[in-house]
């Protein structure tokens, strides 16, 4: 733990950082001559009055409470130890989704327009539990198992987003969970 050349407090009691920055050393040396000099400044008269330097850190938190899981019966469960979503700062954040019906946790089909539907349709039943909409999502992430499937999934895909579409990334990946052929993850702003 450093000490400032000001005050002789630990960087992290003169900051008030969260506990996660608390409890790791700061080992980068301009991160450390960063705090020096903001202590240093903050302690001269023409700063005395000014906001606390790197006000924005004291605002993070690794603190549960702002974090909210999100869970409807109305899409598949998740399949491991993840939540179908979050919701945090205003932002949710949607775990990858696939193409099966909620009530069978079995794939609509094999075809990949098939399961394109539905994990739109399940995706939509995610962000409408949470308070959004198509329209609120901001980014996706569509994997492929096959990236053959792009302009077959592009044509289902723009009936769901309103312009202007999200931002969005699509990847071939060797495999993807229970060997579905499409698995989409989304970031809507609530």
């Amino acid at each position: 733990m450093g000490w400032t050349a000001s005050s002789g407090l630990p960087f992290s009691n003169s900051f008030n950082l969260p506990a996660v920055l608390r409890h790791r050393a700061l080992i980068a040396a301009g991160i450390g001559c960063a705090f020096v000099a903001a202590s240093t400044l903050r302690s001269t008269p023409f700063f005395s009055n000014r906001s606390t330097p790197f006000a924005c850190l004291s605002s993070m938190s690794t603190d549960a409470s702002i974090k909210e899981a999100v869970i409807t019966d109305k899409a598949p469960a998740a399949l491991g130890p993840y939540s179908q979503a979050i919701k945090a700062n205003n932002t949710l954040f949607v775990s990858g989704v696939l193409g099966l019906i909620p009530e069978t946790g079995k794939f609509v089909s094999d075809d990949v327009e098939e399961q394109t539907e539905q994990v739109l349709k399940n995706m939509g039943e995610i962000l409408k539990a949470s308070g959004a909409s198509y329209s609120s999502v901001v980014k996706t992430t569509i994997m492929l198992a096959d990236l053959k499937d792009f302009k077959k999934v592009n044509e289902i895909y723009a009936k769901y987003f309103p312009a202007p579409a999200p931002a969005r990334s699509t990847y071939q990946v060797a495999a993807l969970p229970l060997d579905a052929r499409i698995e989409i993850e989304c970031i809507a702003a609530l």
